[in-house]
């Protein structure tokens, strides 16, 4: 089996290599190296091809697909502000890039296409835990780009009887994950004050509760997608649970301060994951508990994360309450 992976240096996608590896693939890792970090794929250098290109802009990159199995999508922009700030870069990772890798792969005849949405897109829903078919509700740029990139995918296995699946990723978390961001990335913000022994920014009362998957079980519902038959569905990826931030604290051990809530966040995050369960075969293994010990043995990958505190924070997000508030 060949198998493309876009972002493959990154967070998940890292990941999805080593499980891929594992699991006896030829892999190909494509990547600009714009949010992931070579570093990531250092333990597997000489095991897989690493093409540094930027998926927005046509290229020779196009010719690694020739020959290819699978096809797992993960290459994107993340994060609401930046988002926010700078929409045009957005658009042309998380929809341009999009596109160009579905014509790349139709024409390649890849036999299975696995895209990395976001459960962002569902914006503040009304029932939870939250159903793929809940309403569409996105509340910035980043959220609305990964919704029309999943429109792409889901239109593409329509018309053209493409072989594609879309997966809704809640609130992914492990080892490798980003180490800046003020949202998102909440164990990259609250490792790094760890480690400087500073207190946890908590926003809000910290009583808002998410839906944190651990990072392998992420990658094993990419694999569960890929090897199945299933076109053009749409799949959340959650662990089944709830954890309040104040919870998450207490887990990781520490003190915290508070920052204003922000607009446009839900007071929680939960995902339905029945879908997945039963069509897939994929169950979550990790419990947060396991989990965050887990991320506390790699806590030194944090160790030249930017360092927040309230003040910063509210300078890094002033756009997010001037374009998202009341």
């Amino acid at each position: 089996m060949k198998t493309i992976v876009t972002g493959g240096s990154g967070f998940i996608g890292s990941h999805l290599v080593d499980l891929l590896l594992d699991e006896g693939h030829e892999v190909v890792v494509i990547d600009n190296h714009s949010t992931g970090r070579a570093e990531n794929l250092a333990h597997v250098a000489g095991r897989i091809t690493l093409k540094e290109a930027d998926i927005a802009e046509p290229g020779p990159w196009a010719s690694a697909f020739d020959g290819a199995d699978w096809v797992i999508h993960l290459a994107a922009l993340a994060d609401i502000v930046p988002s926010i700030q700078n929409p045009e870069s957005y658009f042309r990772a998380n929809v341009d890039g999009t596109f160009n890798v579905l014509q790349v792969s139709r024409a390649a005849g890849i036999k299975r296409f696995v895209y990395a949405a976001s459960s962002s897109c569902y914006g503040i829903p009304d029932a939870y835990p939250t159903p793929e078919t809940a309403d569409m509700r996105p509340q910035y740029p980043y959220a609305l780009t990964k919704r029309l990139g999943e429109e792409l995918v889901l239109h593409w296995a329509q018309i053209y009887d493409f072989p594609a699946l879309s997966l809704r990723f809640f609130n992914v978390y492990g080892p490798r994950s980003r180490t800046s961001g003020t949202y998102g990335a909440v164990f990259g913000v609250f490792l790094a004050q760890k480690l400087a022994g500073k207190p946890f920014t908590v926003v809000g009362d910290g009583t808002q509760t998410r839906d944190f998957t651990f990072v392998t079980d992420v990658a094993r519902a990419l694999f569960h997608a890929a090897r199945s038959d299933h076109r053009g569905e749409i799949y959340n990826v959650g662990s089944g649970a709830t954890v309040s931030v104040n919870r998450l604290v207490e887990l990781l051990g520490g003190d915290k301060v508070f920052t204003p809530k922000r607009p446009g966040e839900p007071d929680s995050t939960f995902a339905d994951i029945t879908r997945i369960k039963r069509d897939l075969g994929w169950t979550p293994s990790v419990p947060i508990e396991e989990g965050v010990a887990e991320l506390l043995k790699h806590i030194d990958y944090w160790r030249d994360a930017p360092v927040w505190d309230p003040d910063s924070i509210a300078g890094a997000t002033r756009d997010w309450f001037k374009y998202l508030g009341d």
